[in-house]
């Protein structure tokens, strides 16, 4: 059988009485969780979903996301994750594209994603608790795992590209069992005395596999955290022993940062992950040497499940480094016309291997331009020392990273775009101290047209993510251009900054 549900299923047998969710007093075993995800796949099933139906998901890290996540999982259903921040025009643009069967939506969040399904006629199921609780109580679990194939969908991750339009990044039940399997054997090394921090946001592939997955193969305890505030991250910490602390170049920023509770202990700590972006060598050292615990870096993308590379805690560590390809990966550095990079020089990483997806879903010539040979083409530019670890040194697309959230400036040009004032838009980003890069936006006016940079924050505000819009808005006479007419972003100075 193949279906990444069977990982609990394994760790409800092996682990039942253990703890294998927490959130602040809330728990649950691994037995109660099992109990509960075969109720949630007796209640879609009941509802109409089939096998390979898409059901979105839109839910902070509560111990509800696993219940539904596995829920959908065992039922045989494809799971969308949904970033919570997202506006209705945003949703309904992913539960049109994937063609949603369902969407299950926290109450907190229900406002947006109500409006989208209405908008594309998806069937909407609000998870307010107690009345949840109340409809999985009246349905019998369902027996069995619906058996799915290797290649199978298991996720659908959407992901937007240079262009501005979202892909979705389909990943099978192996892309994910495989990657889990290694992340919690071979780099993590966790087992059920383990208890992973689950402050990454579960919609997101890192905090799936790597906090999520990872947790429940291993039989651990995940102990979750809506929210990042470093003061409460490191109050968790303390009070639920973490063992295992995951995060992204920015929390561990707060974290070397923040005032230590009364009587801090955090001796149980034994291994820092950090992802998402680059973490300065400087926080690093830092963290290490307030914490006590070895941190050790990697690097992968939602096309890739997501850990590509890794500094493996069994090999020597490079500081600054990705670290070298995982188990059942393989890693090389490509030109622009994929001739192999010696070491030392600079190329576009290409990966191949058990963890890259199928493809991007219904988008045939996407996935061809990004899959070629074999070999998923990251976009990402980088070189590899003699020792075969690698540096990240540029990004190729015009990916900004704010916080350790992906902001794709295209998405955001076409909707400032979209005010009537704008003639020209270039978003861009610049460096910060906080969240590593900061958003901006230049923009030249209609002639005639006014507007204020209030008032197009504003409008871009009310129509994105809250971590999208442009805290930076400033206006100019004219974008540099190139000789086709392409806005030269490279040219673009802000604050002094070159970009």
């Amino acid at each position: 059988m193949t279906n990444l549900a069977t990982i609990l299923v394994n760790s409800a047998v092996d682990q039942g009485d253990r703890i294998a969710v927490r959130h602040d007093d809330s728990t649950l075993t691994y037995a109660a969780l099992d109990d509960a995800c075969a109720r949630v796949a007796a209640l879609l099933r009941d509802r109409g979903v089939r096998p390979g139906d898409r059901v979105a998901l839109t839910m902070p890290n509560v111990p509800l996301f696993p219940v539904v996540y596995y829920g959908v999982l065992r039922a045989g259903g494809v799971v969308v994750p949904m970033n919570p921040l997202l506006k209705a025009r945003e949703v309904a643009f992913a539960l049109r594209d994937c063609g949603a069967r369902m969407a299950l939506v926290f109450p907190l969040f229900a406002d947006e994603v109500t409006k989208a399904a209405a908008e594309t006629g998806t069937e909407c199921l609000v998870t307010e608790p107690a009345a949840f609780e109340d409809l999985l109580r009246a349905h019998e679990p369902m027996s069995g795992i619906v058996d799915r194939t290797d290649d199978d969908p298991a996720l659908i991750l959407y992901t937007s590209g240079t262009t501005g339009t979202p892909k979705g990044a389909a990943l099978s039940h192996r892309n994910l069992a495989t990657n889990t399997a290694t992340a919690a054997e071979t780099l993590l090394q966790v087992g059920p005395d383990d208890v992973l921090f689950g402050g990454l946001p579960l919609f997101h592939a890192f905090g799936q596999t790597c906090a999520l997955n990872t947790a429940v193969a291993a039989g651990a305890t995940l102990t979750l955290l809506p929210r990042f505030e470093p003061r409460r991250a490191l109050e968790i910490m303390a009070r639920d022993g973490v063992t295992v602390f995951l995060g992204v170049p920015t929390m561990y920023a707060a974290l070397l940062h923040a005032e230590l509770p009364d009587g801090f202990d955090a001796h149980r700590l034994r291994l820092a992950v950090s992802g998402g972006a680059s973490l300065p060598v400087e926080v690093l050292h830092g963290f290490e040497r307030r914490f006590g615990a070895g941190v050790l870096e990697g690097y992968g993308l939602s096309e890739t499940s997501p850990v590509a590379a890794f500094n493996h805690p069994d090999r020597p560590r490079k500081a600054g480094s990705i670290g070298q390809p995982i188990r059942g990966v393989e890693m090389k550095l490509v030109a622009e016309d994929g001739a192999a990079v010696p070491p030392g020089e600079v190329g576009e990483i290409a990966i191949r291997g058990e963890n890259v997806m199928s493809g991007y879903w219904n988008r045939p010539e996407a996935t061809a331009e990004a899959i070629r040979d074999g070999w998923f083409h990251s976009g990402d530019l980088a070189r590899v020392d003699d020792d075969g670890f690698y540096f990240i040194v540029d990004r190729k697309k015009d990916l900004i990273i704010r916080g350790g959230y992906n902001v794709y400036p295209r998405e955001v040009e076409e909707v400032l775009y979209e005010h009537p004032a704008v003639a020209e838009a270039a978003v861009v980003s610049v460096p910060h101290p906080v969240h590593g890069e900061e958003i901006a936006a230049v923009i030249t006016l209609r002639p005639g047209a006014r507007a204020t940079a209030e008032e197009i924050r504003d409008h871009v505000k009310d129509r994105v993510a809250a971590y999208k819009y442009p805290r930076i808005v400033t206006f100019t006479a004219e974008l540099p251009k190139g000789p086709t007419g392409k806005i030269l972003k490279r040219e673009i100075v802000i604050g002094g900054h070159l970009l």
